[in-house]
């Protein structure tokens, strides 16, 4: 995410603090064990655009004075954010089967499930472990509500695997709790920790929620639609593991017949090609991302005033690169 930063007198400051970021989740995860430390090493390169730091800054930013500098607390509530999301693609890529990962091998796929079990709990203890310097309980508490709607999320989805009735609600239910949470408790405590009214976090919160329900869409479309080489990592994995997404939702829904009946033979099959073609052909995978756009502008039209220059334009510049991104 750093080195995409778009052009903003705000650059110095979102890169100053992801660099605290960074050395926090280094700091946090050194262990005296070289296997731990290995593990610990290989993860990090997980870290990629570090997207929900980023809008902990960014959104902490937006509610401060010009000139003004975060909080300590800002930069322990990003790196906890963003090691409890390592924990979570470290236990998706077991439940995938996955073996590619930002372009390299995952952890499951290198060292077994056991170990990748093992490393995703050891993140999460770490994450609350590091949350808890910050000396507020509050923090806590609202991130393990937060990881315990995660993990229901992906329960849920695990009980739908290959469920051919799943329907839009849902689905959206289904990404809200496994995917927008996160984002959202990234955009909520940002503004929380810089002081923001009470209104004004409560729409940071419902403003990232969106962001994560239009990121996880576009994420379903590029496991569909992408290559592995561009996207970084393993993809036709919804297919392979049951899981509905949107665009096939929607197919399923729109259409009779022959049409529907050849992307159901497509999903029984696992032929993701054929699958491609049938929701090509119905416009489900134009509806899909359509359903996405127009998501972030929801979002968009949301979002709060802010009082520091050039936040504004920042955060809507963000919010538009999760219906844009390739990978």
């Amino acid at each position: 995410m750093s080195s995409a930063l778009p052009t903003t007198p705000l650059a110095p400051n979102i890169l100053a603090g992801l660099e605290r970021v960074a050395s926090i989740f280094d700091a946090q995860l050194a262990s005296d064990f070289p296997a731990v430390e290995e593990l610990c090493r290989h993860v990090e390169r997980y870290r990629g655009k570090m997207l929900r730091p980023t809008l902990v800054i960014v959104s902490g930013l937006s509610f401060t004075r010009d000139g003004a500098e975060l909080r300590a607390e800002h930069d322990i509530v990003a790196a906890t954010i963003e090691m409890i999301h390592m924990a979570t693609l470290v236990h998706d890529d077991i439940l995938d089967d996955a073996t590619v990962r930002r372009r390299g091998e995952t952890v499951n796929f290198l060292r077994g499930n056991e170990t990748a079990v093992m490393l995703g709990d050891y993140l999460i203890s770490n994450a609350f472990h590091l949350c808890s310097r910050a000396g507020d309980p509050s923090l806590n508490l609202r991130l393990g509500e937060v990881t315990n709607t995660l993990c229901e999320g992906e329960l849920v989805q695990l009980s739908r695997r290959h469920d051919l009735t799943l329907d839009e609600a849902t689905y959206f239910e289904i990404v809200r709790r496994k995917t927008a949470v996160l984002v959202g408790a990234a955009c909520e405590l940002g503004a929380r920790l810089a002081g923001a009214p009470d209104a004004d976090v409560r729409a940071m919160l419902r403003f990232g929620e969106r962001l994560g329900t239009a990121f996880q869409i576009q994420d379903d479309l590029l496991d569909l639609l992408g290559d592995e080489a561009t996207v970084g990592k393993s993809i036709g994995r919804d297919l392979e593991k049951g899981k509905l997404t949107l665009p096939m939702i929607l197919h399923i829904a729109s259409t009779r017949g022959n049409a529907r009946i050849a992307a159901l033979d497509a999903i029984d099959a696992k032929d993701g090609a054929a699958l491609r073609r049938a929701l090509e052909a119905s416009g489900s995978i134009e509806a899909a991302r359509a359903r996405a756009v127009s998501i972030v502008e929801e979002a968009k039209r949301g979002l709060p005033r802010t009082t520091r220059t050039g936040a504004q334009e920042l955060l809507l510049e963000l919010a538009d690169r999760v219906v844009a991104r390739d990978h």
